[in-house]
């Protein structure tokens, strides 16, 4: 070959490659996605996934969890799969097992499928008249081998005066948008409806950057939800002292839109979050924003990779959703979002629930974090069976706050646990060694051994020593005799996050009014039935005639009942007046925050 004919055909080669790498993203040969809402009045997402670059046969899949810890087998929704190639013929499918189909094919490879999905709520689907909600991985398929491939997802047949809401990169239509990997799509939730939006920017962490709302609902206003979450985003980012992202997404569903759902789901730049009043969302967006680091980038090793197929098991989910809650707490009373009191109360309150748990005698944080699969059972949800690794984390989060802030002068405490673990895992990306990571770093920050703790109380089932550790941050714990309105059933929360009674207690008002285990609880005197039930009782006097509204078996019903009454003893938690300088210093650097020493 002659040197002109070598240079000529090795700059096309370069040529070639360049154009390969530094082609735009749209016009690479990626897997690709377009999901119709054609079909609202039949709940029916039709999904059409294009696959390149098939050699002989691929395999596809559809998880079998995610958004919860609980395996929901979203493949029991799919209808009528099929699969063609490049020119439309159809191809052989197989099907392996309940959530995964083999294709034998060349080339380019199309499947086409139906997904049903009508429930409300941050951790499901829905597809109706007035809107679409979607967590993609409970409609998508992926190919296992092949899920750290980029991806492009476009929306068909959305109504002219509806818009799309999530966060990823946007592609060359106002419809198409681009991800670096399956699981990066999947952690991406979508509203598409006509929506209500607004952004703002805010300082925070050392940065600027961004904050986008889509609110599907009514009853709220732009200027209070505005303040309340402009205060979240900034007090959280100042903790952190870090802002990874350039903009943030809340999707909120409000008042009818909420359908009696409740709670939030965190994803990596953004959340999405079902509340039945405007003015209770400030708690759970505080928790789900603070997942932006927690859980999202600081990342328990146990949940990586993350296995769609089956459960990952951790013991982590005590750091990863109690400390997680700890935090939110401390955001809502440091932006001034929270008195003192009401933190104070609220501490107390989880003190007395999880006390009046029989399981905290044998049951411990670490294990209740593995048997996080089983809380989509009613029986596992009786307060016999189990504790809440939400509950007894965020207590432990400020106990060991407490500990860290005594052993080291209040030089240390939880927030620079925090920090360092974002530090040192999460932007080396590292993931931790579950508990051993979290005590090996409070160890080095403290300048104290403190496998005790850990042993007894997070491993372990020791009670709590809650009054004299809270005494050393000048808290004073005391417990009070009272007699409180009871409703006669207990409260838990099913996968979609809707309040379901998980225990209806024998010869009970509610028992007797026809109330039954698995009952999911929509409404209290035409309000939204609370979140925290124990906190509406305590506005509400035994002898109290209320009205629920109910729903069993798909059919909604009202059923009234009396309210009854129940002696307990619950705990309170005041300042103490008489503390020591270094308990006072503790105190207010608990209360107060960044920089106060």
């Amino acid at each position: 070959m002659s040197c002109s004919r070598a240079c000529f055909f090795f700059r096309a080669v370069l040529l070639f490659v360049f154009a390969v790498l530094f082609a735009p993203d749209s016009a690479r040969a990626t897997i690709g996605y377009s999901v119709s809402i054609a079909q609202p009045e039949q709940h029916s997402f039709r999904v059409t996934m294009s696959i390149p670059n098939v050699k002989e046969e691929c395999v596809v899949q559809l998880p079998a969890w995610n958004a919860t810890y609980q395996i929901r087998d979203f493949a029991q929704r799919i209808q009528d799969v099929r699969a063609r190639d490049g020119a439309g013929a159809t191809l052989p499918l197989e099907k392996l097992d309940k959530q995964t189909w083999r294709i034998r094919g060349r080339g380019k490879v199309t499947v086409e499928y139906s997904s049903f999905w009508d429930e409300p709520g941050p951790f499901s689907s829905q597809l109706n008249s007035s809107h679409a909600f979607i967590n993609l991985a409970l409609i998508l398929f992926y190919v296992p081998a092949r899920r750290a491939e980029d991806v492009r997802i476009d929306f068909a047949d959305v109504p002219a005066n509806w818009a799309i809401g999530l966060a990823l990169r946007p592609g060359e239509t106002s419809s198409t948008f681009l991800a670096a990997s399956y699981d990066a799509l999947a952690d991406a939730p979508v509203e598409i409806s006509e929506f209500q939006q607004f952004r703002f920017a805010a300082h925070g962490g050392g940065r600027d950057f961004t904050v986008r709302v889509v609110v599907h609902g009514d009853n709220w206003s732009q200027a209070q939800l505005s303040e309340v979450l402009r205060k979240i985003v900034v007090t959280g980012t100042d903790l952190m002292r870090d802002a990874p992202f350039e903009e943030f997404l809340f999707i909120y569903h409000f008042g009818a839109a909420a359908s009696g759902a409740g709670g939030g789901m965190e994803h990596a730049n953004s959340t999405a979050i079902h509340v039945g009043a405007a003015g209770n969302a400030a708690g759970v967006s505080a928790h789900e924003f603070f997942h932006l680091w927690n859980v999202k980038r600081v990342r328990p090793r146990s949940l990586e990779p993350v296995d769609y197929t089956r459960e990952n098991w951790t013991r982590a989910l005590w750091f990863a959703e109690g400390v997680t809650s700890t935090f939110a707490n401390y955001i809502l009373l440091r932006s001034g979002l929270w008195t003192r009191r009401q933190f104070l109360d609220d501490l107390a309150q989880q003190l007395t629930e999880l006390e009046s748990r029989p399981a905290h005698r044998w049951k411990s944080v670490e294990e209740a974090s593995l048997d996080a699969w089983f809380e989509k059972y009613a029986l596992y949800r009786r307060s016999d069976f189990s504790i809440s690794y939400y509950n007894k984390g965020q207590i432990l989060g400020v106990l060991l706050d407490i500990l860290m802030r005594d052993a080291s002068d209040n030089r240390a405490g939880l927030d620079d646990l925090m920090r360092a673990l974002n530090e040192n895992f999460a932007k080396r990306g590292r993931t931790y060694e579950d508990t051993a990571d979290i005590r090996a770093t409070a160890e080095k920050l403290a300048g104290k051994h403190l496998g005790d703790f850990f042993a007894r109380y997070v491993s372990g089932t020791a009670e709590l020593p809650a009054r004299e550790m809270l005494a050393h941050a000048g808290l004073r714990l005391e417990t009070e005799a009272l007699t409180r309105a009871d409703f006669g059933f207990i409260t838990g929360h099913g996968p979609d996050g809707l309040v379901v009674a998980t225990q209806v207690e024998s010869g009970s008002a509610a028992e007797q009014a026809g109330l039954r285990l698995g009952d999911i609880l929509l409404e209290v005197n035409g309000g939204a039935f609370p979140r925290n039930a124990e906190r509406w009782l305590r506005e509400h006097h035994p002898g109290e005639t209320v009205k629920l509204r109910i729903r069993r078996n798909g059919a909604e019903r009202e059923v009234s009942l009396t309210l009854g009454r129940r002696q307990e003893s619950v705990y309170t938690m005041e300042e103490d007046a008489n503390a020591g300088e270094k308990q006072r210093r503790i105190r207010e650097s608990l209360l107060r925050g960044v920089g106060y020493r």
